[in-house]
């Protein structure tokens, strides 16, 4: 949790900024975070970063593009020391919330938030931001951030007293309410949204940044629709991935590999980490020459992954304790799977 020093601070910065340009991590934390922000200055222009794990300086000419006078960056565990030396250099101030177990930034030529290192603990970016904008009307978009990332809000209660019908289930965690209710039925539509063309995204993030409620984006109407019918045309996938993933729930590990048009990893883990809460997951998109890792487990699997990546030429990858990613060449798949399951037995027995 943030504290009242540092959300005056970045509410000062927030104030300050004229024209800012929010670089977020092409997920609903990371893109609720945005709204939540923006929402509350209503000014600046919101960008996605799709690239895995970090952030280059490539993306510092968004800045320029945009006349930027301010940069804040949301939920990205891994930016380049050149893009802050692109920032010093243009005498202008970056702002760096996060909520990943890595290390700090080496530049001095930002002003970084990152409350693990004070309480160890990991509340989404979208938690934060909230705590900083404090707007109730805002509380579904916090709300959507958070159970998406596996966290559940401590407003949790207040979001059933605005709408009993939005969190119909008695939950206990954030999976109950994603899976569960319809405001999760909200979440996973601006999940799968974001898994369409940048124009689409584009226009998602502007109707998103005028909603005035999850309702909103559960009823069909001119503008929700390409929204919807993008939900409802990946969901149709997603269950027919998740059916087959179901296939490998035997031992202590479901280990799933799946090719095609659809990389929706991320997504297929946490259900499947809701379904199997004693298995580790490793779920793998396999496209190319690269592919990617979505892993989840009761105990340390950050642990595990980074001991099983760091001799694979090529592999990157982190995240938190109980949930993680990586990015392997697709032919070391054998050896990366081989190594895991060795790091998640010695896990075991430790």
């Amino acid at each position: 949790m943030l504290n009242e020093k540092q959300i005056s601070e970045i509410k000062e910065h927030l104030d300050n900024a004229k024209n800012p340009v929010f670089f977020f991590d092409n997920d609903p934390d990371g893109l609720c975070s945005f709204l939540l922000l923006q929402r509350y200055v209503g000014k600046g222009k919101g960008v996605a970063i799709k690239s895995f794990p970090g952030m280059n300086k490539t993306y510092f000419r968004r800045v320029e593009e945009f006349k930027s006078d301010y940069i804040f960056i949301l939920d990205k565990p891994i930016v380049d020391e050149e893009f802050f030396q692109e920032a010093e250099k243009h005498n202008i101030p970056v702002v760096y919330i996060d909520h990943h177990n890595v290390e700090k930034p080496k530049s001095a030529y930002c002003s970084y938030y990152n409350t693990f290192y004070e309480s160890g603990l990991n509340e989404p970016v979208s938690y934060l931001c909230y705590r900083i904008t404090n707007r109730k009307i805002d509380m579904w978009i916090a709300a959507i951030g958070c159970i998406t990332d596996g966290f559940m809000p401590d407003f949790i209660d207040d979001m059933k007293k605005i709408d009993p019908e939005l969190v119909n289930y008695p939950c206990k965690t954030a999976y109950d309410v994603l899976y569960r209710t319809e405001l999760g039925k909200a979440a996973m539509i601006v999940s799968f949204a974001l898994k369409d063309s940048t124009s689409k995204v584009v226009a998602m993030m502007k109707f998103l940044l005028n909603a005035g409620g999850a309702r909103d984006l559960l009823e069909e109407n001119i503008k929700t629709k390409p929204i919807i019918q993008r939900f409802n045309e990946l969901n149709e996938k997603y269950q027919k991935i998740l059916k087959k993933a179901e296939e490998f729930a035997k031992g202590d590990v479901l280990f799933f590999t799946y090719s095609g048009d659809l990389s929706i990893s991320q997504y297929t883990s946490n259900q499947l980490s809701y379904m199997y809460p004693d298995k580790a997951i490793i779920v793998i998109y396999s496209k190319g020459n690269l592919s990617n890792v979505s892993m989840r487990w009761s105990k340390d699997i950050r642990e595990a992954t980074l001991n099983a990546i760091k001799d694979i030429e090529g592999a990157s990858g982190g995240g938190h304790e109980h949930s993680t990613g990586a990015r392997i060449p697709t032919d070391k798949i054998p050896e990366f799977r081989e190594k895991m399951l060795r790091e998640i037995k010695r896990i075991q027995k430790s």
